[in-house]
C-alpha cells in the first residue's frame, strides 16, 4: 500500500507526534510499505531522515510552536491537497494534540474521502474535551472524580474550587501529555495553575484529585490489552517523566487482582465504546489503596514512541510494533471513511 504518514504539526505535543510518525512510517516500510512521513506544520515537508532517535527529538518541555498556529494551521491544507494528488492508499494520523486529536483533521479527511487511522471527527472531538468525556463517563457507569469547568470568560471563585476539597488538579480542557497540568495542594496556589492552564486552553478543567496508583488499559479494536502500571521515579507521571527515558517504571502487567483486573478492562472498553472510538485507544485510571478506581480520560490517538504504552501492552501479548501498526493500517482500510 502508499501509506502517508502524518506526523509533527502545531500542537506542545509536536516532538512526541515526530517520534511517534517516525517509529511508525519506519516500521510501515519494513513491512513492505511505500511511506512518505510528512510534517503538517510546514505544508507537506516529507521527511526523508526516518532513523533519528528519540533522546535527539523530545526536549524536556513540551515545544512551544502551539504559539504560532495562527501562523501555520493552515499548512494541514496543503498536507491534504498533497495526499490527494499522489494518490495514497492510507493516512497513519501520527499528530498529537491540536488539530490532530481534535477532530479537525479527521473531518478534512472524511470530506476529501481519505481513509484514515483512528476515531472518527466525533470521537476525537470528545476523546480531547475531558469535560465532555467524563459526563459520557459517568452516564456509561464508568467512575470519575467529581470535577469543575471553567472557561476564560469566568470569574472563578476559589471559594467554589475549594468545594471539591484540595489537593485538586488544574488542567487544559484540550490538551494531552499532562501540558499545562498542575497539582494544586492550597487555595492560594490556584490563580496560578489557572494561569498556566489558560496558557494552553480556552477552557479548563478543576479535577478531585485521586490519589494512588496509575494505571492504563490498551484497547486494540475491541480487545483490551494486559493493564500496565506505571511507577514514575519522581512520584509525579509529567511531561518529563513520560517521553525522557529511565524515569518511569512500567509492570506490565499490572500486579492487581485478576478480578479488578477484569474489571477495569471492561470499564476501559465502555469508556472507549461511549466515545464511538475506533482502530486504538488508551483508557488512564487512578486506583486508590481501598481498591476503588476513577477513569481520568481517554487518549484516542496514544503515543507510539520507544517510552509508550500501547506497544507496551500489545508486547506482553506478542504483538510486535510493525505488527501492531499493521493491524491499525488494515483495520483503517477495511473501514475506510464515513466515520460521523
Amino acid at each position: 500500500m502508499k501509506i502517508a504518514v502524518l506526523l509533527g504539526g502545531t500542537s506542545a505535543e509536536r516532538d512526541v507526534s515526530l517520534v511517534t510518525g517516525l517509529a511508525v512510517a519506519k516500521a510501515l516500510l519494513e513491512n513492505g510499505h511505500q511511506v512518505e512521513a510528512i510534517d503538517c506544520a510546514y505544508g507537506a515537508r516529507v521527511l526523508e531522515d526516518l532513523e533519528r532517535p528519540a533522546e535527539a527529538i523530545i526536549a524536556e518541555q513540551p515545544s512551544d510552536i502551539e504559539y504560532r498556529r495562527a501562523e501555520l494551521d493552515r499548512n494541514v491544507m496543503h498536507t491534504i491537497q498533497y495526499v490527494l494528488n499522489n494518490d495514497f492508499d492510507v493516512v497513519y494520523n501520527g499528530l498529537h494534540g491540536g488539530y490532530g486529536e481534535n477532530g479537525q483533521l479527521q473531518s478534512l479527511l472524511e470530506l476529501a474521502g481519505i481513509p484514515y487511522t483512528g476515531s472518527g471527527p466525533l470521537a476525537s472531538g470528545l476523546g480531547m474535551n475531558k469535560h465532555l468525556s467524563k459526563i459520557l463517563f459517568r452516564n456509561s457507569g464508568v467512575p470519575t472524580a467529581d470535577w469543575q469547568y471553567y472557561d476564560r470568560r469566568e470569574d472563578i471563585q476559589s471559594e467554589k474550587v475549594a468545594e471539591l476539597g484540595f489537593p485538586v488538579v488544574v488542567k487544559p480542557n484540550d490538551q494531552g501529555s499532562t501540558v499545562g497540568l498542575s497539582i494544586v495542594e492550597r487555595q492560594e496556589e490556584l490563580k496560578t495553575a489557572l494561569e498556566e492552564a489558560f496558557r494552553h486552553s480556552c477552557s479548563v478543567v478543576v479535577e478531585k484529585y485521586v490519589p494512588g496508583r496509575e494505571l492504563t488499559v490498551s484497547i486494540l479494536g475491541q480487545q483490551p490489552l494486559p493493564i500496565i502500571e506505571i511507577r514514575p521515579k519522581s512520584g509525579f507521571y509529567d511531561y518529563k517523566s513520560k517521553y525522557q527515558k529511565g524515569l518511569t517504571d512500567y509492570l506490565v502487567p499490572a500486579p492487581i487482582p485478576g478480578t479488578l483486573a477484569r474489571t477495569l478492562k471492561e470499564k476501559a472498553l465502555s469508556a472507549y465504546n461511549a466515545l464511538g472510538c475506533e482502530d486504538y485507544a488508551r483508557i488512564d485510571f487512578r486506583l486508590q489503596e481501598d481498591g476503588q478506581f476513577f477513569c481520568l480520560e481517554v487518549n484516542t490517538l496514544p503515543g507510539m514512541t520507544p517510552t509508550s504504552l500501547v506497544p507496551k501492552a500489545a508486547r506482553a501479548v506478542g504483538i510486535t510494533f510493525n505488527e501492531l501498526v499493521e493491524r491499525i493500517v488494515h483495520s483503517a482500510v477495511k473501514r475506510g471513511v464515513g466515520k460521523f
